[in-house]
């Protein structure tokens, strides 16, 4: 699960950031609205955690942008504002649930993990299932054998898994695995594919990730 969080406040934001990053989500940070914008709309994210007092770009402007672009991406305000008026503008302007600072870490967790149940249907804690293949916990097993796969491969198997049947560009999958704040490029998807598939060959399923030419991968249907 990738996370965006728009705080301007450093020390709130790299802590914020370690909390969920030590829950395994994956974490971009933006500093300002701007940023925020921009990530939200260059990446792929099952959550947003936006502060609303943002420079450049407020978080109540940066929420209408994103809805009005048509992404219905989870998000929680994070703010200082604890007006029931100001509760009700952040969500009329898109937000999905509302946290006032100063909260408790665990709180945010909590909250995260209730976004993606309430909006998603997604369980944090869930089991991923695709023919004998299981993913939970970050473990791949195919009937009890262990794949010993890296992190990044597993990030994914698990977008594949999530997406199976749906044709996934190489943006997409960038931007999900590896985030935007990253060193690596593009042609990194082609690779790791390459791994993965020689990693579940071994169990028959590499012919199921199929290359769409000069688009993606697919997943397809069990």
């Amino acid at each position: 699960m990738r996370i965006l969080i728009v705080e301007d406040d450093a020390g709130l934001r790299e802590v914020m950031s370690r909390v969920l990053s030590e829950e395994s989500y994956q974490v971009d940070e933006a500093a300002d609205g701007e940023e925020g914008l921009y990530f939200a709309q260059t990446g792929v994210y099952d959550a947003l955690v936006i502060d609303i007092m943002l420079p450049e770009l407020d978080g109540i402007s940066l929420i209408r942008q994103i809805r009005e672009k048509m992404m219905d991406v989870p998000a929680i305000f994070v703010t200082a504002k604890d007006s029931v008026d100001a509760r009700v503008e952040g969500l009329n302007a898109g937000a999905d649930d509302y946290l006032v600072k100063p909260f408790a870490l665990e709180e945010l967790l909590a909250r995260v993990r209730a976004l993606f149940r309430r909006n998603r249907g997604i369980d944090t804690e869930m089991t991923l299932r695709y023919g004998p293949l299981v993913l939970a916990n970050h473990e791949a097993i195919v009937e009890g054998q262990h794949v010993n796969l890296s992190a990044r491969e597993y990030a994914l198997l698990e977008y594949l898994v999530l997406h199976k049947g749906q044709i996934l560009t190489r943006e997409q999958i960038f931007n999900r695995v590896w985030g935007i704040d990253t060193e690596a490029v593009g042609s990194v998807v082609d690779l790791y594919v390459h791994y993965l598939r020689k990693k579940l060959s071994a169990f028959g399923l590499d012919r199921h990730i199929r290359t769409i030419r000069s688009v993606g991968y697919t997943l397809r249907e069990e």
